[in-house]
């Protein structure tokens, strides 16, 4: 039964949203690209150890996306997942400083255990929003969570860069634990009573018993689809920033952590007020124009990153992931909520798509680094670039238009009755 019905929470719930997506940034992604940084200048890892290294964790999150889903769909207990989750990653990033643990096995473990918390995270934040929101007001919130989550990137970003710069690179893993802390507090500061589990799924009042199983949602082929434009988006965009960060680490081995901060910081100043316009043009335009600017920004993000590795080249070019990644983050979830309004799967869904695009980043690490190997960056850049062009042309021939013919999802029953494959 539904806590509430009114999809409206209190200020001190919508203020503990607010705080959970901009401390969640750092926690949610782990290390991330500075983990290369880290093993290529303290530890002289070669690129394909350090594509092994990385690639685990989004392994991981992709075998725990789906079960991850099915449990957000039964359980009430979302803030608690949040609470364990960021405890793991905070303990997991500051043992793989420690001396004894800097060995391959050992990473990896880590990156997997922090990869399966991961996986709770994006769906746990997401479904916690629907349940206080509502779907008719989704679009609009979820534009105003990725606003805090780039905030929260760009603080974490320049904190870490300069921890890493004036302390040691040591730092950069340390600078996890304090966002982590700042997530728990958030979560907590979230009213149980605010959240509307039933609506978190995306189940509404004439919703028949739902079939939440695997089969039944990959047997939607736009949700198929809409899987397979993640997959090719995140195969083409995962590895593109580590990569310039070892790029740059060629070139000046002492700024690197610096180069990648600044990296990191223009791309999520851009992606601020385009998660936000995006969220408001998604409600008027409708989601597939939105949405294909977004994937038409980053192939030609990774051809112009073939051009040169002049550092001010590499940082101007950086500004497209914004405009890429500022949409995606904030379309794709409007999408899914589209397509699954009414049938109370939404959660099992997100668990589904989540598994795809984490194959997709988890193979776009491990392929990369050997590319790059074999045909020098420039080479990797413009073969990521050519699987990002597949990404739009996907999108656009087998999803199309989720957009209900009115805010109040009056027509969810035909955006739903949709071919099955």
């Amino acid at each position: 039964m539904s806590t509430t019905t009114s999809h409206h929470p209190t200020a001190r719930s919508r203020i503990g949203l607010d705080g959970l997506n901009f401390f969640l940034a750092d926690v949610r992604d782990g290390v991330g690209p500075f983990l290369g940084i880290y093993l290529l200048t303290r530890h002289d890892w070669s690129a394909g150890q350090i594509g092994v290294a990385m690639s685990a964790m989004t392994f991981a999150t992709m075998l725990a996306q789906s079960p991850a889903g099915m449990l957000l769909d039964i359980t009430r207990f979302k803030r608690a997942l949040v609470a364990v989750a960021t405890l793991v990653v905070a303990i997991c990033s500051v043992l793989m400083t420690q001396p004894a643990f800097v060995n391959l096995p050992a990473i990896v473990l880590f990156q997997a255990l922090m990869g399966v918390s991961a996986a709770f995270l994006l769906p746990a934040v997401a479904a916690i929003t629907l349940g206080m929101v509502g779907n008719r007001r989704f679009p609009h919130r979820q534009g105003r969570n990725e606003v805090f989550n780039h905030a929260g990137n760009v603080v974490s970003a320049l904190l870490a860069g300069a921890l890493a710069h004036f302390l040691s690179i040591e730092w950069l893993f340390y600078a996890l634990v304090i966002f982590a802390l700042g997530s728990l507090i958030s979560v907590l500061v979230i009213r149980e009573k605010d959240i509307d589990h039933a609506a978190a799924r995306g189940k509404t009042e004439s919703t028949s018993p739902a079939d939440g199983s695997l089969l039944h949602v990959l047997k939607n082929r736009r949700i198929s689809m809409l899987g397979l434009t993640l997959v090719l988006f995140h195969f083409a965009n995962a590895a593109m920033l580590p990569l310039v960060g070892q790029y740059l680490t060629i070139g000046d081995r002492d700024a690197a952590s610096l180069y990648m901060s600044a990296c990191i910081v223009i791309a999520q100043l851009v992606m601020i007020p385009v998660a936000w316009w995006a969220g408001r043009r998604a409600m008027s335009w409708g989601r597939l124009p939105v949405f294909m600017i977004g994937l038409l920004a980053l192939p030609l993000r990774g051809a112009l990153y073939a051009v040169s590795n002049d550092p001010l080249w590499l940082l101007m070019v950086q500004a497209l992931d914004g405009i890429g990644a500022g949409v995606f983050g904030v379309l794709w979830l409007i999408v899914a909520a589209d397509l699954t309004h009414g049938t109370g799967r939404y959660n099992v869904t997100v668990g589904v798509l989540g598994t795809l695009f984490a194959l997709g980043a988890a193979s776009s690490n491990l392929v990369a680094g050997y590319v790059v190997e074999a045909s020098g960056y420039a080479g990797g850049f413009l073969f990521l670039a050519a699987f990002g062009v597949l990404a739009p042309i996907v999108y656009w021939l087998g999803v199309g238009e989720t957009r209900p013919d009115d805010a109040g999802h009056a027509a969810a029953g035909k955006v739903n009755s949709i071919p099955t494959a």
